[in-house]
């Protein structure tokens, strides 16, 4: 049987690694008390070939990729990044491109996605390694992120078997581990040689699971080993097709490159359903622009040579109108602050549990809550619908001298029982109920009604003893313009005249709120 250009090429690689990987234990003796916490540790496979094997020349060889990036104004938001995998002396200087956009950006996981290339396998593998080593040290696996992809669909599943000698996802996270702020975990997934749809089903986990602070790294090289100027036009074409966002348009361009029987040309892009699966999410997430930051191949490297090369792209993937990179710095100082998937299910939790236990007997419950970043001193609001209305929204917007999830606590009650526009919740409603939390920044106050950022900030307007607040979340959900927003907010909520944002007696505060709920 003849096997696809595809196919073949991962068997290559599959022998080349087997041939000449060998366990790297550099950083082992640095890590030894951290790893003995820790029972299932990945080891590196590639460390001392792909990068650097010790941590001082890995750091100086990474910060030297990111020191020669121009810079680059990228309007929204960076959701997603391309990257290629080769080794560091031919790929990194692309790589460097995207990992510059998330310089001191702090995030909670990032999903890491490519077709394997050391193992052969029908299905989607989620490494379940607690964490992997690398010679920067720890990055521990999201546990609780990998089961619910692994739960969404049958196709993905744990196998951390494909994932021990593979270097594709292994090479990103020194990368990461240098640029990002603060710790962050991580998801390792790779696709067996399916051949089928199963990205559509990893893209529908993704888009069900990902939180605001997580990131999606898609690891891909282009063309393998075609000559230097027919790479040149093979992957521009490539990078083209991904950045139209079209799946079906970039396997009818990948069909044509086959077709055309282009010398040593082996295969066009060997990340492909890794690729997929990132212009599928986009959809579903409603992403709004993919750029390309770099292109080049490893002819154009030092050592390389121009005969047969390998192609490499850096690209992102932007949601627009949230960052520029102007505001970066802003959105950093936000990002310290923001809250883990846990830390949100838990004051969601806290949440049901009030209303439930309030409505049903008149108490209000206490709980033991040991997590630091939960006893914050930080104003929260808690929403609750049913059935997708409004049922009651109450909250503390000046942080007080109670931890955050008391204040959840304490506004669930509110929410389910003082709202002064409904009634208070009865035992029937209870299984027709869900729960938004809005975790709030302090307020500040502003000079210039114009300063506001619509969707971005939370405004309180006050004169005298009148004063009315709205969330962020209320300009996406009623599609006001900004004028319309403060005139409604001075109106509806204020009871003052619709105008009066604009007078100079009026005080204008700003605050931002991270939001979730138990409804995507």
């Amino acid at each position: 049987m003849k096997l696809s250009n595809y196919r073949l090429s991962i068997l290559i690689c599959i022998i080349l690694l087997i041939a000449g990987c060998t366990k790297n234990m550099t950083n082992k003796e640095e890590n030894k008390e951290t790893i003995k916490e820790l029972a299932n540790i990945r080891q590196p496979a590639v460390a001392g070939q792909f990068y650097p094997g010790e941590a001082v020349g890995l750091k100086e060889k990474i910060n030297k990729y990111l020191a020669a990036v121009p810079e680059q104004k990228l309007d929204g938001r960076v959701k997603a990044i391309i990257v290629p995998h080769a080794g560091y002396d031919y790929s990194a200087p692309v790589a460097a491109y995207s990992y510059q956009q998330l310089k001191d950006r702090q995030i909670n996981t990032a999903v890491i996605i490519c077709n394997a290339h050391a193992a052969y396998f029908n299905g989607i593998a989620i490494d379940d390694h607690d964490a992997w080593q690398t010679p920067l040290g720890l990055v521990a696996v999201d546990q609780a992120l990998a089961q619910k992809l692994a739960k969404a669909d049958k196709a993905i599943d744990f196998n951390s078997s494909a994932h021990v000698r593979d270097h594709t996802l292994e090479v990103q996270l020194p990368f990461l581990q240098t640029v990002l702020a603060g710790d962050f975990k991580i998801v390792p997934v790779l696709f067996g040689n399916n051949d089928d749809n199963s990205y559509e089903k990893l893209a529908q986990a993704l888009a069900d699971n990902l939180s605001d602070a997580d990131i999606v790294i898609i690891s891909t090289d282009l063309s393998h080993y075609p000559s230097y100027e027919d790479a040149n036009r093979i992957d521009q074409e490539t990078l083209e097709m991904i950045k139209l966002g079209d799946i079906k348009e970039l396997e009818n361009h990948i069909r044509t490159i086959e077709s055309e029987q282009i010398a040593s040309e082996q295969t066009v892009v060997c990340g492909i359903d890794g690729v997929k699966t990132v212009l599928a999410l986009r959809k579903l997430a409603g992403w709004d622009n993919i750029e390309v930051l770099k292109y080049a191949n490893s002819g154009d490297a030092a050592i390389g040579s121009k005969d047969s090369v390998v192609g490499y792209g850096a690209m992102v993937f932007l949601k627009a109108g949230v960052e520029s990179r102007e505001t970066a710095a802003e959105t950093a100082a936000i990002d310290i602050n923001i809250l883990s998937r846990e830390q949100q299910e838990e004051l969601l939790q806290i949440a049901r549990q009030t209303v439930e236990s309030y409505v049903k007997t008149g108490k209000t419950p206490e709980f033991t809550v040991k997590d630091d970043r939960l006893n914050w001193q930080e104003g929260a609001f808690v929403t609750i619908h049913k059935n997708g209305e409004l049922r009651g929204c109450i909250g503390q917007i000046v942080p007080s001298t109670k931890p955050l999830w008391q204040v959840v606590r304490d506004m669930a009650v509110a929410a389910c029982s003082e709202d002064h526009r409904f009634n208070q919740v009865s035992v029937k409603e209870l299984g027709q109920i869900d729960y938004e939390v809005s975790v709030l920044s302090e307020p500040k106050e502003i000079n210039d009604w114009q300063e506001i950022k619509l969707g971005q900030h939370g405004v309180i307007v006050q004169q005298g003893r009148s004063s009315g607040v709205f969330l962020p979340q209320v300009a996406a959900e009623t599609g006001w313009d900004l004028d319309e927003f403060l005139s409604q907010l001075c109106w509806q909520k204020a009871g003052l005249p619709p105008n009066c944002y604009k007078n100079k007696d009026v005080a204008l505060k700003t605050f931002t709120a991270q939001v979730f709920s138990e409804v995507k």
